[in-house]
């Protein structure tokens, strides 16, 4: 998301409703705090507001939710719908001759939902390259390992037999992402990045481990991951 917000996205927190700006759809919802932080360092919202997160009196739920904050084009985390929203908008864009773009960011889970290869099938037919996916593949689904909870596959392949462009990705650094997402598309298809992530990166004690998608990190765990990170942007 950094990189996005970074480097690639036009997107402006003064006006974050312009109609031709950049769309950027966190389908994996429940990935939200992360989107928070990246529009609260970007200036969309004061910093001090994340303090109150999934609080009585709160904006910032455990999901995000459009008018509650700037920035925040759709509500969602009932998962396998983000790509089919993103779709419509970049058909929309498409169909004004707008030269925006739009990026949806999926969990590797959720691809489990027909919903997610209708739309990619929806996608190439339309030619939408000015639409791109993200996926998250961290190997882990809500209750357990992707292909131990439903049969697995070779994502890269499915969206590639659907007609996408598609990358895997492994250099996962800032510069390399922003190069990969910023880039043209190479022809009138849709685009699929495969992002081989690790859940937890960066902090030994809590990497690969699915308990710290439901836990909180609160006192003691907290100052530890703090330690690993080092001052993070966004932190709050």
């Amino acid at each position: 998301m950094f990189a996005l917000y970074d480097g690639v996205l036009a997107v402006r927190p003064d006006a974050p409703d312009d109609p031709g700006r950049d769309r950027f759809i966190l389908s994996k919802g429940h990935g939200c705090m992360a989107l928070y932080a990246v529009l609260a360092h970007h200036g969309f919202f004061p910093r001090e507001t994340l303090a109150a997160y999934c609080t009585a009196e709160a904006c910032l739920g455990e999901h995000p939710m459009p008018g509650k904050i700037p920035g925040v084009e759709l509500a969602t985390g009932s998962l396998g719908h983000g790509l089919a929203y993103a779709a419509g908008q970049a058909a929309g864009l498409a169909l004004r001759g707008a030269p925006a773009r739009v990026f949806a960011l999926l969990g590797d889970g959720e691809c489990d939902e027909g919903s997610v290869w209708e739309a990619a099938a929806a996608a190439t037919a339309q030619s939408l390259s000015n639409l791109t996916a993200v996926v998250d593949a961290n190997g882990w689904q809500a209750c357990g390992r992707c292909g131990c909870i439903t049969p697995g596959f070779d994502l890269a392949a499915a969206f590639a037999g659907f007609g996408w462009e598609t990358r895997e990705l492994t250099d996962l650094s800032q510069p390399a992402l922003i190069a990969a997402f910023g880039a043209a598309p190479a022809g009138d298809r849709p685009r699929a990045f495969v992002c081989r992530t690790v859940k937890g990166a960066g902090v030994p004690f809590m990497e690969d481990d699915l308990e710290w998608h439901y836990r909180p990190v609160r006192g003691r765990d907290r100052d530890r991951a703090r330690a690993c990170l080092g001052e993070c942007p966004g932190d709050a």
